[in-house]
């Protein structure tokens, strides 16, 4: 998270079986160790994310796909983990980064194409 205070971290399982395909959430303490308190912060059946981003408002923005053509593209979830919008693209989504002057354009990286769209949310800065 951009305030240093969580680490996602993505498990793509579902590619070998019937495993969750999960984004997991770990609290982070104030001397930068990792709390053992993991939680589930967001599930992506029957597709499954890969590529992961935060924004400078601590909203995780997700690729997304493998779950048939309704599950291609970005999921965009609040620090809570609270669905906010769902961003559908041809196909499916393998990684994503903020770029541009203002970290406010959204490149995907599909299965054969790379797409950039302008956002109204800045990429958080890697410190």
């Amino acid at each position: 998270s951009p305030d240093h205070t969580s680490v996602y971290v993505v498990d793509t399982g579902k590619t070998d079986g019937d495993y969750p395909a999960n984004v997991i959430e770990f609290d982070v303490t104030a001397d930068g160790k990792r709390a053992e308190s993991p939680r589930v912060f967001a599930d992506y059946a029957p597709g499954m994310t890969d590529g992961i981003r935060c924004d400078t408002q601590g909203n995780l923005w997700c690729s997304w796909g493998w779950g048939g053509p309704d599950t291609n593209g970005v999921r965009v979830h609040a620090p809570d983990g609270t669905l906010l919008a769902i961003l559908h693209t041809p196909e499916a989504i393998g990684n994503l980064c903020f770029g541009g002057t203002k970290r406010n354009r959204l490149f995907m990286a599909g299965s054969t194409s790379i797409y950039a769209l302008y956002v109204n949310a800045t990429g958080a800065a890697l410190s």
